[in-house]
């Protein structure tokens, strides 16, 4: 009985295996030929076949070993080609961030001319408002003008009485010179040519002082120096003006620039006159540049004397080493449409030391920068000779106010004309 039961367990596990590999084989498989299971009867001690067929097995399809090889080759290839590529990616963009020339510390700057009278007095006219934008000449504010009116007039007066008083004595000094010793004596000839002389000098320093009184009275008008844009305008009618001390201020519209605050990681590869782009926050033109000058010199905290005239250094506790930032001015060329310049705005600016007319195709200049850079990285960015000249390329404008010249000085006859006609006769002896 127990193998009976022994013989129905080994039928059943083969039948369950033989469907096991049936749904392995998704069902194609190709059934074998029937065959006789044995079994064993322990009775008997003989091999005798079993009257029913066994379950169908399933022969694999045999595949081709070529296509297999070429896709795992082709799956480790495209592995490594990635593995490649992400690290190509990781040394360029560690070498963008360290080594090339590009930093977002830039900041837009402008010449600002403090405007400040050259006379004290109430301030009765103001001509513009906060962010006008004037011309140079225009003007800006009047002070009162009657006291230098009064004073300009007087200088008149004066000029002309010492005028008069100068033509008198010189006359009568050309007479006494033509005296004879009998009319007249030396000492009288001497006294006479020298109050010419002292006449002469207080008709020039009454016609300087006339020439102030008229300088001042035109600076009653305060102009603008510059082209540019009035800021922070505190000034009212009514404020009295101080002489030399600056009420309003105007943005040179004409003198913007920007300052690149570059690493020194990254001044190997900027040369005065490489074409630069500075990106404005919130504005993705660029506007177009070029490096003017490279500062030479930037403080130091160690430099300053301590105690007993000796040199102040601080110990450093930290094991990274910041590197300085070196500032670079920016020449502007080209500023796009819309893109407003606003002393204090932040840039990105980026130095970038190929030519402006490249002709070469998009894939050729990728692959030579490309190539510079890892060259960069492994071995260091290479200096370019005569990138910071001694004397700085091409002299800027030079600008000047122009400044008031000393008027001509008049001469009596042509302030007083006419003045005694019969005294510039020789006298007659009778």
């Amino acid at each position: 009985m127990e193998a009976v039961v022994n013989e129905d367990q080994v039928s059943t596990s083969d039948v369950q295996r033989a469907k096991m590999q049936a749904d392995v084989g998704g069902g194609k498989g190709r059934l074998l030929e029937k065959e006789p299971v044995e079994r064993v009867d322990p009775d008997a001690g003989a091999h005798q076949p079993e009257a029913s067929p066994a379950p169908a097995t399933i022969r694999p399809r045999k595949r081709s070993a070529a296509p297999a090889f070429l896709v795992a080759l082709g799956k480790r290839l495209a592995t490594l080609a990635i593995a490649l590529l992400a690290i190509l990616i990781a040394l360029l963009t560690w070498q963008h961030y360290v080594t090339a020339p590009w930093t977002r510390d830039g900041t837009v700057r402008a010449q600002v001319a403090s405007v400040a009278p050259q006379i004290s007095g109430y301030i009765t006219d103001v001509r513009v408002v906060d962010n006008q934008f004037v011309h140079r000449g225009d003007v800006l504010y009047t002070i009162e003008p009657f006291d230098f009116k009064v004073a300009q007039l007087t200088g008149v007066a004066t000029v002309q009485q010492r005028a008069a008083d100068l033509q008198v004595k010189q006359l009568q000094s050309e007479r006494r010179q033509h005296l004879t010793d009998l009319a007249t004596t030396p000492e009288e000839q001497q006294t006479y040519a020298g109050n010419a002389v002292q006449a002469k000098a207080a008709l020039d320093a009454a016609q300087q002082q006339l020439a102030q009184a008229e300088i001042n009275l035109q600076r009653t008008k305060v102009r603008s120096p510059v082209n540019g844009y009035v800021t922070n305008l505190l000034m009212r009618v009514g404020d009295f003006a101080h002489v030399g001390t600056s009420n309003i201020s105007i943005i040179d519209a004409d003198s913007f620039w920007i300052d690149g605050y570059f690493e020194e990681t990254k001044m190997a590869g900027i040369c005065v006159g490489d074409r630069a782009e500075a990106k404005l926050m919130g504005y993705s033109q660029p506007i177009i540049g070029h490096v003017g000058t490279v500062t030479r010199g930037i403080s130091t905290s160690n430099a300053a004397s301590g105690t007993q005239g000796l040199p102040n250094v601080d110990p450093v506790y930290t094991w990274v080493r910041l590197a300085q930032r070196v500032p670079v001015r920016i020449s502007i060329d080209t500023v796009p449409a819309g893109v407003p310049l606003v002393s204090g705005m932040t840039a990105t600016v980026t130095v970038r030391a190929a030519p402006e007319n490249d002709h070469r195709s998009w894939l050729d200049r990728t692959r030579t920068d490309v190539l510079a850079q890892l060259s960069d990285l492994f071995t260091g960015p290479v200096p370019r000779p005569n990138c910071l000249p001694t004397l700085t390329p091409g002299s800027a404008p030079t600008e000047s106010i122009p400044a008031a010249n000393v008027p001509r000085a008049m001469s009596p006859e042509q302030i007083n004309p006419g003045l005694a006609p019969g005294m510039s006769l020789s006298p007659r002896i009778r």
